[in-house]
């Protein structure tokens, strides 16, 4: 069978370039090793988003109290949460398979191996192969959890994110090693469970790659929250019996924790396992495909989008690189861009967006800015949901008032970014979002009142 495309991989980056490829008019096949949606609607951002909503609820309903309700002996099934979990998980894989056979989309399920010729031979789980050929490829493999040498991942005592998502059931207690986003969510949801978390993180700040003042505001959510934060630590040894784990540390302090489980969260690595036939070398950087201005690998006809090209790591940036590679190839004039510029969230309580440089990072680059700055307690719409912890912060250039950067630490913070996403992309001034009329009440007015904080005219601090 020829295709016009063929890609490898069917997450964010690989089933989005795939539908996009065949609204062009094209043939197009897609060869995933285990199940549309990839490892985003399987075992990444949806599962997860499900656990931290079950969660949320959770601690929500343990302060009904609060909010003049009473809500008796709260209880929850551990193994139900999870199972709900995989359930949305499985609604929305096969939600892609069937935009699949909408979108005339030919799916193969197996491991796709690309040819020095750019023919792909599909091999599925009962070891039968089939050969596709195509004019062009997009590797979208994404990425796999990284592991710590010389420790094995066994699903039980040792587990990453993945292993994490079908637990059987809770730990009682978890040391989660790294404390970027995803070890950050698991944190939270464990602890919100009434597991005992410690978090170890080497950097000297939990989700390192946050502005500076919205970890140390997380940090000590967390802490109050009961967790155990250890930054400015390394792992010096660990050790796995039947009971449990022991991992000795350095750094501010020595120390020896023990745990039921640890939760390996110290970063991805490309996933090119078996993807390149012997003879095929592409260019890699850091071990991630390089890829020039149209997406396009050291072999003419051999693309590459998603996290199998680097950071961020994020699923709406890997759907954005597919369709900017698969319009660079079947569109005429078509120039595709590399991403700068998009948001980050992590899906903690309370949660943390953010777009553009931090406030360090502008004071590095020695531009000349502002900062304007508005807490959740001015928010009406804030405190009467009792969501008053948080802030919103945006970074403005001068003197022309162009937004740099923004940060939210707060009540629906992932949902607030967008805005300021929009603003950055129309190159919006921080007059024009304060001109604009937010409703009230509603979150998104600290967004307008953070722009007039920039002036020190802000109404409400």
């Amino acid at each position: 069978m020829s295709y016009d495309l063929i890609v490898i991989g069917g997450g964010p980056a690989g089933y989005v370039g795939a539908i996009r490829a065949a609204q062009l008019g094209k043939r197009i096949a897609c060869v995933e090793k285990e199940r549309a949606g990839g490892t985003c609607l399987n075992w990444g951002c949806i599962p997860t988003k499900a656990l931290l909503k079950s969660a949320e609820l959770y601690q929500l309903m343990n302060h009904a109290e609060e909010y003049g309700l009473k809500a008796d002996k709260i209880t929850f099934d551990f193994e139900k949460v999870v199972q709900r979990s995989r359930g949305v998980s499985d609604k929305m894989a096969k939600g892609v398979e069937f935009l699949f056979k909408n979108k005339k989309v030919d799916y193969f399920v197996g491991s796709g191996q690309v040819g020095k010729d750019k023919k792909v031979k599909v091999t599925g789980a009962d070891g039968k192969t089939q050969v596709l050929e195509t004019k062009n490829i997009l590797i979208a493999t994404g990425c796999v959890p990284r592991q710590l040498p010389g420790l094995k991942v066994d699903g039980d005592k040792v587990v990453t994110s993945r292993e994490a998502l079908v637990l059987k059931k809770q730990p009682k207690s978890v040391i989660v090693l790294g404390a970027g986003a995803i070890g950050i969510e698991f944190a939270y949801f464990f602890n919100a469970f009434g597991s005992k978390v410690t978090v170890v993180e080497m950097l000297p700040s939990i989700l390192p790659l946050e502005d500076g003042e919205v970890s140390e505001l997380v940090a000590r959510s967390f802490t109050k929250s009961g967790m155990e934060i250890l930054t400015d630590t390394k792992v010096e040894k660990t050790e796995v019996s039947s009971t449990g784990v022991k991992v000795s540390t350095s750094g501010k302090e020595t120390k020896t924790l023990e745990a039921e489980m640890l939760l390996v969260a110290i970063g991805v690595q490309a996933n090119l396992e078996g993807v390149l036939a012997d003879g095929l070398k592409l260019d890699l950087e850091k071990g991630y495909i390089k890829t020039n201005d149209r997406y396009e690998s050291s072999v003419p006809g051999i693309f590459a989008a998603g996290d199998i090209i680097g950071p961020p790591w994020l699923a709406h940036v890997a759907s954005h690189e597919a369709i900017e590679a698969v319009e660079g190839i079947f569109v005429p004039g078509k120039k595709p861009h590399k991403v700068t510029v998009f948001p980050a969230c992590t899906y903690c309580h309370p949660q943390v967006a953010s777009i553009g440089i931090t406030e360090k990072k502008a004071q590095e680059q020695k531009l000349k800015f502002k900062v304007g700055k508005v807490p959740y307690r001015a928010s009406g719409k804030a405190v009467a949901a009792g969501e008053a912890e948080g802030f919103v912060k945006v970074i403005i250039g001068e003197p022309h008032g162009e937004i740099l950067g923004a940060h939210i630490v707060g009540s629906d913070a992932t949902e607030l970014i967008a805005e300021l996403g929009l603003a950055m992309t129309l190159e919006a001034t921080v007059d024009e979002i304060h001109a604009t009329i937010h409703a009230h009440p509603t979150l998104s007015e600290m967004v307008a009142e953070a722009a007039l904080a920039s002036h020190g005219q802000a109404i409400h601090i």
